[in-house]
């Protein structure tokens, strides 16, 4: 069956993009040919910055056209407007921002407006007035409303930013993942990371990552080559990603990019530029193992001289750098209360 419209159009904040949102929108791409997305707030909205915004959209709607428009976007244009409306600009300012992006900048107009706002009826009326000045006899916008009582997805982007993770399930995981915080464990070797970042997962109720260099280690019986430790880095973070969709308000990890530059340098004497970069990846808060417990020699190990020497390499780094970390030591149910009471007092970053 064919579409019902040529082009649709879809518009909002999706401060956080949400089930409703995503309603709305698959309802479009279901009646159209095309459908285009504009997302702008001014100012922006705590938590979904535009880089976050547009990341969402196009994990979940890589079929339509999306545009996240901020000022900086604007100034780069050839043509159409130079600054987002603040929020609260009156309905007239808003029609006009949108009519001149799509017919100044994108050069085109549509022929439907999808929402589930009571806006949606003058919008489309306001389109279609901007598009016969410029076109006499173009066709009417129509407006199609979808679900505007709130019947299907009873939720709104102010109750969600109010608390996220109360309202997690109305977030599509690649959408959530965004406010998970962080929490990455270092320390030398045979201080106790795994085991407490595995401990920290299961009193948290939710999920850790692994070490990635260790299981490649194994695959390639010890024999690391130099370009192993970018991939090793590169692996790691994609871990953290994928995890970060199962995980619920915390993600902690074993290791981070950091620990593989510094293997690098000591195994090699160099460290290739994407690793360099890596190392430096911020998290919410850093746990540093402190090496207190028995060092236990595995088989791949080097000796308590080189651990103690890797706890003072981090301590180093992490102060110069000004990262939020803390020491913990003694038992595993001593160190996992340490962290608890720690993040406790930690607020959680900001989706970059």
């Amino acid at each position: 069956m064919s579409a019902r419209f040529e082009r649709g159009l879809v518009v909002g904040k999706f401060a956080p993009l949400h089930r409703g949102h995503e309603l709305v929108i698959g309802h479009a791409l279901a009646a159209c040919d095309e459908v285009i997305v504009l997302s702008y707030s001014k100012p922006e909205l705590p938590g979904c910055p535009p880089a976050a915004r547009a990341a969402w959209l196009e994990a979940l709607f890589p079929g339509a056209r999306r545009l996240v428009l901020t000022d900086a976007l604007l100034a780069t244009w050839p043509a159409g407007p130079r600054e987002v409306p603040q929020n609260d600009a009156p309905d007239e300012e808003q029609r006009c921002f949108v009519a001149r992006v799509l017919q100044e900048h994108l050069g085109c107009r549509v022929d439907a407006v999808f929402a589930s706002e009571d806006y949606g009826e003058g919008f489309a009326q306001a389109l279609t007035e901007s598009f016969r000045r410029a076109e006499p006899g173009a066709p009417a916008v129509a407006y199609v409303a979808v679900d505007p009582a709130r019947a299907q997805v009873p939720i709104s982007g102010s109750r969600i930013r109010g608390d996220v993770h109360a309202h997690k399930e109305w977030l599509a995981p690649a959408v959530y993942a965004s406010f998970v915080a962080r929490v990455c464990l270092l320390g030398g070797e045979s201080t106790g990371k795994t085991t407490l970042a595995a401990a920290l997962a299961e009193a948290c109720g939710t999920a850790w990552v692994h070490e990635y260099g260790r299981t490649l280690w194994e695959e390639k019986d010890g024999g690391l080559e130099l370009a192993d430790m970018k991939e090793i880095a590169a692996r790691q973070v994609t871990l953290e990603d994928e995890a970060a969709r199962r995980a619920t308000r915390w993600l902690f990890c074993d290791t981070s990019p950091l620990t593989t530059f510094f293997y690098s340098l000591d195994m090699f004497g160099s460290a290739e530029p994407a690793l360099t970069a890596l190392a430096g990846r911020p998290y919410a808060f850093t746990v540093v193992c402190a090496p207190d417990i028995p060092f236990v020699q595995d088989g791949t190990r080097r000796d308590t001289a080189f651990r103690d020497h890797q706890h003072a390499r981090y301590l180093d780094t992490l102060a110069r750098a000004g990262r939020p970390f803390a020491v913990v030591g003694g038992s595993l149910p001593s160190r996992v209360a340490q962290v608890r009471e720690l993040l406790a007092t930690v607020s959680a970053p900001l989706p970059a």
